[in-house]
């Protein structure tokens, strides 16, 4: 087959400000920060849609993106954080971008952009979230709602009351129900809303005492909710456990390890108590950074990319259940990346992930360091707030790339690099091969020869004529 190209590499900005893997409450759900992109939106894209989940199986092939879901299922989209691009006069650029290739969307219900869904029993404020999933519709997103936070009054607080600061404890058991009966609320008000997680990393489910997740308390919320939404429809899909999955740089006798350390004992007794005492589910959700808890990301940040291969591969011998990434994060705490290096690594991930049978990956959209900024490191577009603001980020060309050339169902076909610096995923027309090193690599890809610079990413056509 020959091959043709569109080349994704440009030269990369100076490098943006620190950024932590997690942000403070305060910053990242209250504080009126606005969301910035830090370059132009330099992967090429087709002007027409394209769909090959209906492709002939091939010799070589590796199997389908995004099993069990079909080409209706984007597998990659994102998180909208707390300053999103419904708002400000710059919005309708954004929109224009997100429009032309569909993701996935998803939008918790309270906190990140959503303000206290149900202030006090029974009274209901879903303003910002309607304002959040109107946009959500209107530029063609799969729309996702995750079930987090919950009303003060349902964790100790009083009623009418909102601290923020206290947007992560979790509500307390006997305010279990009134929680699914808020879900179900939701459920009802967005019937086009088929994909519902319950709860973000088990916020407030830590147990002080025997140091461990309170996976019990936790799966006793999940069941509840999964009950009450299934009572609004029982076609809706649930999911959980939404565990984040730490590790450290050295073995602590996890059942899950390799070069780039182990994942945390406590986060894998969390999915396997939940697996074991769940009502049911439709999908298994999960988070994490390639970043151990005590060396950061080690050895290297290409070596820890192999954590998320290895969790995946411990989840499938747990069960069968679809795998949602619904957080990854893979720069190092100072993150000190240029945007071309940012690029290629989250090609990479993306790879990985479609080839250990991931069916659902969310990147986490970034917010800025400072308000007004225009220069924001992997955000999505920059912010809509300014007039000539919304123009789309390479990030978001990364996700909707790949979006339009591996939805769910697409075969994958084996197709090697001759150099071990390079990264290959193909289907029957497309490949996308990236560079992992600081030097210029030559390759051979499907018969014909490569070079590329320093994390290059390569989109090349197989053309069979």
């Amino acid at each position: 087959m020959e091959l043709t190209e569109q080349d994704t590499h440009a030269q990369s900005p100076p490098p943006g400000p620190p950024r932590r893997r997690r942000w403070p409450t305060a910053v990242a759900v209250i504080a009126p920060v606005v969301l910035i992109a830090a370059a132009a939106f330099f992967v090429l894209r087709d002007d027409a849609r394209h769909d090959d989940s209906s492709a002939p199986t091939q010799a070589g092939q590796l199997g389908r993106i995004g099993v069990p879901y079909d080409s209706s299922w984007p597998v990659w989209g994102f998180t909208h954080t707390q300053s999103s691009a419904d708002v400000g006069p710059a919005s309708e650029v954004a929109a224009a971008a997100l429009d032309d290739q569909p993701l996935i969307q998803n939008q918790h219900i309270m906190g990140w952009g959503a303000d206290n869904p149900e202030p006090s029993p029974g009274q209901y404020n879903f303003a910002a979230l309607d304002r959040r999933m109107n946009y959500i519709r209107k530029t063609g997103g799969i729309p996702v709602i995750t079930l987090c936070c919950a009303p003060d009054w349902m964790k100790g607080g009083r009623e009418g009351d909102t601290d923020w600061s206290k947007l992560e404890f979790a509500p307390e058991p006997e305010y279990y129900d009134d929680f699914a009966r808020l879900a179900a609320t939701v459920a009802r008000r967005y019937p086009y809303v088929r994909h519902f997680m319950v709860w973000n990393e088990l916020k407030g489910f830590f147990d002080e005492r025997l140091g461990r997740w309170d996976h019990e308390g936790y799966t006793r919320l999940y069941n509840q909710v999964y009950d009450a939404i299934k009572a609004v429809d029982p076609d809706i899909k649930v999911g959980g456990p939404y565990v984040p999955m730490y590790s450290h740089a050295h073995d602590r006798g996890s059942h899950v390890r390799g070069p780039w350390g182990s994942v945390d004992r406590i986060a894998l007794e969390a999915v396997e108590y939940w697996l074991a005492h769940k009502r049911g589910a439709d999908f298994l959700v999960i988070d994490g950074p390639t970043a151990s808890d005590d060396k950061d990301v080690h050895p290297d940040e290409v070596t820890a990319l192999d954590k998320f291969v290895a969790i995946n591969q411990w989840l499938r011998s747990k069960t069968d259940l679809p795998i949602w990434w619904s957080e990854y994060y893979i720069e190092p705490s100072t993150d000190p990346w240029s945007e071309d290096k940012r690029v290629a690594m989250h090609v990479a991930t993306l790879i990985d992930q479609a080839k250990t049978g991931a069916a659902t990956v969310l990147y986490w959209n970034r917010i800025p360091v400072r308000e007004g900024d225009r220069e924001c490191k992997g955000c999505l577009w920059i912010t809509t707030s300014v007039p000539d603001g919304g123009t789309p980020g390479r990030m978001l060309g990364v996700l909707q790339s790949f979006a339009r050339w591996f939805p769910a169902g697409t075969p994958m076909v084996d197709v090697p690099s001759s150099s071990g610096k390079v990264r290959v995923l193909a289907q029957p027309r497309k490949i996308v091969a990236v560079n992992l090193s600081t030097e210029r690599v030559e390759a051979r890809i499907d018969g014909k020869k490569f070079t590329f610079a320093p994390y290059q990413v390569r989109w090349l056509d197989r053309d069979s004529r």
